[in-house]
């Protein structure tokens, strides 16, 4: 179910799956909603959950207004989160973030604490864009290298859009089939094809220019929800050593390695991520969780 939520001034686009008053799993996009996959939100809401996926401002359907020039901050990117749960009933909630929206989250869980009962965090890092810690490893630089030598595309033109971003996906090491359908998409419900709007879609580009200050890496030792990780081995954008940062530094954090998937995460780890995530919720209360690595992305 596609619906709207006003919440601090603003308008959020969300997707909703299962039974409205089941237990609330929410999951920040990285940018937009569709980072997080079909078939992730149907096994949850299929396992007795309520799934809501939003966009984040300046993106997919949700308040759009200048993605150049950021009026907010990445904590009020959290409070967005926080007040959601408000407005949707059903918390606390678990809290899911993907990529730049695993940021989000961790800012979440910390500056809001009592709207959040579990935390899961995909491919994401403890600090903001930019120069990582030295203690974490950077961008790979091939990649990136191989991945800015491209030319834009024409972002008024749907299957451009659709063959950049398959491209992206293959030298990045994703699955380039699934890219360009779920660029297809995001293009269909991005609001104008002014290239400023597609590249907050298609890139997420409003985060390089977004106020991510003071730095929160020293505070994750106070997030006391049970939180996972989840992680691919071969993700060349944030490598492995961020997701084991992540779960050292976080109180009993549970990491799970997807050891086929880079930066998307892939169907075929589906199963084993629904599954982790609802272990970590039934952990709550039951002190700290030991730390394990999976073997997910492998068909296993």
């Amino acid at each position: 179910m596609n619906r709207s939520v006003d919440v601090n001034g603003i308008t959020l686009a969300i997707e909703s799956f299962g039974a409205e008053d089941a237990p609330l799993v929410l999951l920040v996009g990285g940018t937009t909603m569709l980072s997080w996959p079909d078939a992730l939100c149907a096994r949850l809401a299929a396992a007795g959950r309520r799934v809501v996926r939003y966009d984040l401002r300046d993106s997919g359907q949700s308040t759009t207004t200048d993605p150049q020039h950021p009026a907010y901050t990445l904590r009020d990117l959290a409070a967005d989160a926080a007040a959601l749960v408000g407005a949707l009933g059903g918390g606390p909630a678990h809290l899911g973030g993907i990529g730049v929206g695993g940021m989000v989250a961790q800012v979440a869980v910390l500056d809001h604490p009592r709207a959040f009962s579990a935390l899961t965090l995909v491919g994401t890092r403890p600090v903001a864009p930019g120069p990582p810690d030295d203690d974490l490893p950077g961008h790979d630089e091939a990649t990136m290298k191989r991945l800015f030598a491209r030319p834009l595309p024409d972002w008024a033109d749907a299957e451009a859009v659709a063959r950049f971003a398959a491209a992206g996906a293959e030298i990045r090491g994703d699955d380039p089939v699934a890219a360009r359908a779920i660029a297809a998409r995001v293009w269909d419900r991005t609001p104008g094809t002014a290239p400023p709007v597609q590249m907050a879609n298609q890139l997420g580009m409003v985060f390089a220019r977004l106020d991510c200050a003071p730095r929160w890496r020293e505070r994750l030792p106070e997030i006391q929800v049970p939180t996972l990780v989840v992680h691919g081995r071969r993700d060349p954008f944030f490598p492995l050593g961020n997701g084991e940062a992540l779960a050292r530094e976080i109180p009993g954090a549970r990491l799970l390695v997807l050891q086929e998937a880079a930066t998307a995460l892939p169907d075929t780890a589906v199963g084993e991520v629904a599954g982790a995530m609802l272990a970590t919720e039934s952990a709550a209360g039951e002190g700290p969780v030991s730390h394990a690595e999976g073997a997910a992305g492998q068909g296993q």
